[in-house]
């Protein structure tokens, strides 16, 4: 295996082994994509932000974040009132389930616009420290011990398999759509994502207060 391909299934590996776990932006897509609620503007910006992030990182803008931890706070508690805003949501959404079908997939109640839509995927996928200690401390940590030419295949991976996975899971949940017919199993996943998101608010504001 050359240099460059050993880079760039290093950060493919290490880019999927970092996003893949459940979290507040992974919940928000898996929902988007089950209503078919703006899913590629959704995806879209979960992935472009990702790659902004994961270039910063690899381009050393770590060791700024490290240098300067009021980012990392304004972002926690940024992120605690949206997080604790958006479960909120989801909890009431969970007292009044809808359902969805093949024949109607729109009926079920989404985002207003496009803009709205991508408004709320900024907020996920940027307003949580733990995004920016993922793909810029960490990815850009192991990005540096790469020569600068390795460095670009190496945040081409990791870059991959954020597109692979935002979109798989965004355009592939309607393949759930069937079981979310019933009202039930929208009740369900409204309440794992508003303990989702309230669980991930609860850890930033501990996070700010200890």
């Amino acid at each position: 295996m050359t240099p460059q391909l050993h880079a760039a299934f290093a950060g493919l590996g290490l880019g999927a082994s970092l996003i893949i776990a459940i979290g507040a932006q992974n919940a928000f897509v898996l929902r988007r994509g089950i209503r078919r609620d703006h899913v590629l503007a959704v995806v879209a910006v979960c992935v472009l932000c990702d790659w902004v992030l994961i270039a910063l990182g690899a381009a050393g803008f770590g060791a700024l974040v490290s240098a300067f931890p009021l980012i990392s706070d304004i972002a926690a508690w940024g992120g605690a009132i949206f997080l604790g805003a958006y479960g909120a949501m989801a909890f009431r959404s969970a007292l009044h389930p809808g359902a969805i079908s093949a024949e109607a997939p729109s009926a079920t109640p989404g985002f207003s616009s496009t803009g709205a839509a991508i408004a709320a995927a900024l907020a996920i996928s940027l307003l949580n420290p733990h995004v920016y200690l993922d793909t810029v401390v960490l990815l850009g940590s192991l990005a540096a011990q790469y020569e600068p030419a390795l460095r670009v295949w190496f945040a081409g991976g990791a870059m991959l398999a954020s597109l692979v996975w935002f979109s798989g899971l965004g355009f592939g949940a309607r393949l759930l759509a069937p079981l979310f017919e019933r009202p039930a199993a929208w009740r369900v996943l409204d309440i794992a994502v508003g303990c989702i998101m309230w669980w991930i608010a609860a850890g930033l504001v501990l996070s700010q207060v200890r």
